[in-house]
């Protein structure tokens, strides 16, 4: 007898679906905003702070970015609570996907700070702007424009990566997934169908960036011109 494919006993538990995909997306949300602010923020840090602090931000990047996201899950969720620091699931995975993404931020945006040159940063300070002036409009801002279109693949990798949360019984798509599956035995249906909600998810997001970076950093303008250098 042929295989036959009955998608209907996935769709009929989309209300677990619906609930996962909300989950996915409330804590690859989160993860972007606070990984974010945290990779920009070492990678001023790194370019401003004495070399001390630059080697502990340079540590930190070395770890994270150089161990699997699974095994860091691991030991927020299950290392954590035996020091006395207890976190639900949700918490866990929310701190592990910040740190993750942070590290990666900052070292992408460092490249950015990197690339501007001196001469600029020269050229600020003659004009009597401040260091804090100097590095927010002539290095931070152009830096953060030039990687743009990294930026915005590091925050669609990392939405993704909320799949490996489910290790730790996070009840997000993944989850649901194998959920449905053990109720309907339906695997092929139902991992196909979550791996085109994926997609969805994924295209979505670099389409809404795409036009996030058209507004911070509009065509024609200095810093539109530097996100268009790099590929965007």
């Amino acid at each position: 007898m042929g295989f036959q494919f009955q998608f209907g006993a996935v769709f009929a538990r989309s209300d677990l679906l619906l609930e996962g995909l909300l989950q996915t997306l409330q804590l690859a949300g989160m993860a972007i905003v606070f990984g974010g602010l945290l990779g920009i923020l070492l990678a001023a840090l790194r370019s401003l702070a004495p070399r001390a602090a630059g080697v502990l931000i340079d540590v930190y990047v070395e770890l994270i970015r150089n161990t699997p996201f699974l095994v860091q899950l691991l030991i927020i969720y299950f290392g954590l609570p035996s020091i006395g620091v207890k976190l639900t699931a949700e918490q866990a995975a929310l701190i592990g996907l910040v740190v993750y993404l942070g590290s990666y931020v900052t070292e992408i945006v460092r490249a950015g700070i990197e690339s501007v040159h001196k001469s600029q940063i020269e050229a600020g300070l003659s004009l009597a702007l401040t260091r804090w002036q100097v590095f927010r409009y002539i290095v931070l801002a152009p830096a953060i424009a030039r990687v743009w279109p990294a930026l915005a693949s590091q925050f669609v990798l990392v939405t993704l990566a909320t799949s490996v949360c489910s290790f730790i019984s996070v009840q997000e798509l993944s989850a649901q997934a194998s959920n449905i599956e053990s109720d309907t035995f339906r695997s092929f249906e139902t991992y196909i169908t979550v791996a085109l909600i994926y997609l969805a998810i994924a295209l979505t997001l670099r389409v809404l960036f795409a036009g996030l970076g058209a507004v911070l950093f509009p065509t024609g303008s200095g810093l539109g011109r530097l996100r268009g250098q790099s590929g965007a």
